[in-house]
């Protein structure tokens, strides 16, 4: 191993929390010589009440064909639980069982899913990790709920699964893995007016919201995405406890803390309901954030915006146009699986347009277009000698990070700095500042080096023209000062959903110590 693989792994550990460490190792070594079996005995089952306000996306399609990540599959013999060929992320979904709550599913193809599961359960491999056991265990108690299905293989199979939930809680990987496995835990209790999963669910659910909600109310992963997941899980719990009068302890926290979630999805949600799709965020695998604010005023919930702060995102609105920035760091320290090496980055709408836009996520495989996606030259930021500002590596790790210090934040400027280019001496300065037109100008300076300005355009823009100095689009003009030589442009592929990729344009621009950058309306003036 060389020493930059060393260093890489050094820097990559050293942020790992000290229980992190010891589950990886106890799970590791515990799982591996001392095969547990199941077979707890549950007191009493309790069918929820519970309104479905929102249902999930259709993914069965009957007659044994899903639909995930817009890959479609038909089992013609018999479903294979435990099926690859499409990487592990569509296994995982296949063994979630969404589809048990999706609007169109009868009561009869679902128990037929869920027996055929149980008769498979020693086949399952992927479906035997705590994560997929917590969102199983949620759409099973919802389905069967509903259905009013009270059947003993069923209640049992389930009573043992979150007995192996229990013995497997995601310490080793903390995050939104362990809060979902609180999440699940509360649902669990519920259905079988069981304390012990109740205590568990309880002091997961206080501890994890106090820490990865930040006080701005984004979800501390800083993927909006996630933070609608969460925020969905979180409303759910909610409805769960003022629907079953049973136990009430978590019923404030949860209020608020979906109150205050709101008002940032709500900040960070453009115009035209679309999400920044930052850091690892996709379209189709959340309730978008209309539909979240419309249950929650189905629960009595209203927020309004709030304002951006500790998430490390901060938002500009004037004139038409809606500028995203991120300021913020890697986060969280310990578990930046979901983070990009896109410091000081901006998504861009105009009139409720996209304009510039981030390279979004097409996959979770460890694999060429992954490390693509996660780079610092698939973001609206600047690359020196090429180089990431933050060493994303494999599917889900970083390295040495970015550190960014926030300069100004004021009404109309925001000044950023961070150092991920320290090792080839020199450091990434950008400011964004409304001017006195309604103009909007970003200032980049990296010192004595030569660096790359990349701005990724939307794929939906058909009417790009360059000339000397200027690149003509969609209505606005932007102006460089400080450029090296001819503004280039090429071909990339982007993306809003899993295993989609879209053909579009990226602008690169050559400059050497600073580059002023003016975006404005165009003018009768303008001459294309």
């Amino acid at each position: 191993m060389g020493r930059y693989r060393l260093g890489l792994l050094f820097n990559t550990i050293k942020y790992l929390k000290v229980k992190q460490i010891y589950y990886q190792f106890y799970y590791r070594l515990r799982n591996r010589f001392f095969k547990k079996s199941y077979n707890a005995e549950f007191l009493c089952v309790e069918s929820v009440l519970y309104e479905n306000v929102l249902y999930n996306k259709t993914s069965y399609l009957t007659n044994s064909c899903f639909s995930f990540l817009n890959i479609n599959h038909c089992f013609n013999s018999g479903i294979d639980w435990n099926h690859t060929e499409y990487g592990k992320l569509w296994t995982y979904n296949l063994n979630y069982f969404d589809f048990l709550n999706q609007e169109n599913i009868t009561s009869k193809e679902g128990k037929f899913l869920i027996y055929d599961y149980i008769k498979k359960a020693n086949e399952r491999i992927d479906g035997k990790e705590p994560y997929t056991i917590s969102l199983r265990g949620i759409n099973w108690i919802k389905f069967i709920s509903k259905r009013k299905i009270n059947e003993e293989a069923i209640n049992r199979f389930l009573y043992n699964d979150y007995q192996r939930l229990l013995d497997n809680l995601e310490y080793h990987l903390l995050g939104n893995h362990l809060l979902e496995n609180g999440f699940s835990l509360l649902f669990g209790s519920f259905y079988f007016r069981d304390e012990k999963l109740y205590s568990n669910a309880k002091r997961i659910i206080q501890k994890e919201l106090k820490e990865q909600i930040l006080e701005d109310g984004g979800h501390y992963e800083l993927s909006p995405m996630y933070h609608q997941i969460i925020l969905f899980r979180i409303l759910e719990c909610y409805n769960l406890i003022i629907s079953n009068k049973w136990k009430d302890e978590l019923e404030q926290l949860l209020k608020d803390t979906a109150l205050r979630m709101l008002e940032w999805l709500q900040s960070i949600t453009f115009d035209n309901g679309e999400i920044p799709y930052v850091n690892d965020s996709a379209f189709g695998i959340a309730p978008p954030s209309k539909e979240l604010i419309a249950y929650a005023k189905r629960l009595g919930l209203n927020a309004h915006k709030g304002v951006l702060s500790e998430s490390g995102y901060r938002k500009f609105e004037f004139n038409g146009f809606e500028l995203l920035m991120d300021v913020g760091h890697i986060s969280p320290s310990y578990q930046p699986g979901h983070s990009h090496a896109d410091s000081l980055s901006f998504i861009l709408h105009v009139n409720k347009t996209p304009i510039f836009i981030d390279t979004g996520v097409s996959t979770y495989e460890n694999n060429t277009r992954r490390a693509y996606e996660r780079s610092t030259r698939a973001h609206n930021t600047v690359t020196v000698q090429g180089k990431d500002s933050s060493d994303v590596w494999g599917a889900f790790r970083v390295g040495k990070r970015a550190n960014v210090n926030i300069l100004k934040d004021e009404k109309k400027i925001i000044k950023a700095i961070h150092d991920g280019y320290n090792n080839i001496g020199c450091s990434h300065e950008r400011s964004w500042m409304i001017d006195d037109n309604d103009s909007l100008v970003i200032e980049d300076r990296i010192g004595s080096s030569t660096g790359v300005f990349n701005l990724i355009i939307s794929p939906s823009i058909n009417k790009i023209l360059l000339n000397d100095k200027s690149v003509f689009i969609d209505g606005v003009i932007l102006e460089f000062e400080g450029y090296l030589s001819s503004i280039q442009m090429e071909e990339i592929g982007v993306s809003n959903e899993f295993n989609i990729v879209e053909n579009t344009r990226k602008i690169l621009v050559e400059f050497y110590d600073s580059l002023n950058t003016r975006i404005r309306y165009l003018n009768k003036q303008d001459t294309l």
